[in-house]
């Protein structure tokens, strides 16, 4: 097994279906020759994703109406989720591609590592059957699945929080435990999340992945991010010429 099929624990009997899922276009386009490309694959692992989500929410939401489940299948398969997934897989390292693609940041793209995504699931698709590539899907998803869990109304905000983000800087939040309190069958938990040396938020929780999803829903609300930090040049020092007590003071017209 190479290294993506040992992270997947999913072994190929026709190898040549996993080529072709890690082939970009523009292999081709750069060569001039008749390559295979995923792009077909690409269109069939899209509806296997759809199906598999939609079978998981149906079951797991009973209660939740046709347009909310839609609403969040739809961020589950978006450029953006797929995409981290992919980035879990470390798929962009895996890809074929032309040269001019690659320098152009083609293996961190958002567009070449979802449909890259969609692609290896169609392979799979092909190669096995649908059980087998729904126990792979679910558990690389398993985190957005365990977050709808705890609060099906709230889309993912620790993924949300982290696309937020990584949209800035390509530097990933972390999450880190403040403090837990209680006996073990009743743990509570504390934690806090941190990009760029700021804390955003804190959350807390029954445990430690419910504590780190009100943490990332409290840095969303807060917005923090958005708020540059001070620039030391610019805060006045007491005494100083930009202090306020140096400010000359205008006579009241009164006086």
């Amino acid at each position: 097994m190479n290294p993506l099929e040992q992270r997947l624990k999913y072994k190929f009997r026709n190898t040549l279906l996993l080529a072709e899922a890690l082939t970009h276009p523009s292999l081709g386009h750069e060569t001039k020759r008749h390559h295979f490309d995923n792009q077909r694959l690409e269109f069939l692992g899209d509806a296997v994703l759809q199906l598999i989500f939609t079978e998981y929410l149906f079951d797991q939401f009973p209660h939740l109406a046709e347009g909310y489940l839609t609403k969040i299948r739809a961020r589950i398969v978006s450029r953006d989720g797929l995409r981290v997934l992919a980035e879990q897989l470390e798929l962009g390292r895996y890809l074929m591609m032309g040269r001019g693609e690659e320098a152009n940041g083609g293996r961190e793209r958002a567009s070449t590592l979802s449909d890259a995504f969609e692609a290896l699931i169609g392979a799979m698709y092909l190669d096995s059957d649908f059980v087998s590539v729904r126990r792979v899907v679910l558990t690389e998803a398993r985190e957005f699945l365990e977050a709808l869990a705890i609060d099906p109304s709230d889309n993912n905000p620790k993924g949300r929080l982290q696309e937020i983000l990584q949209s800035i800087s390509p530097i990933s939040p972390s999450y880190a435990l403040v403090h837990q309190s209680g006996p073990e069958h009743q743990k509570n938990f504390i934690t806090k999340v941190i990009w760029e040396g700021r804390e955003l938020g804190r959350g807390e929780g029954r445990s430690k992945k419910e504590a780190e999803v009100a943490t990332a829903r409290a840095a969303l609300d807060q917005a923090l991010w958005k708020v540059p930090p001070p620039d030391p040049a610019s805060t006045p020092v007491p005494g100083s010429a930009n202090s306020v007590s140096n400010l000359p003071i205008t006579p009241n017209s009164a006086e």
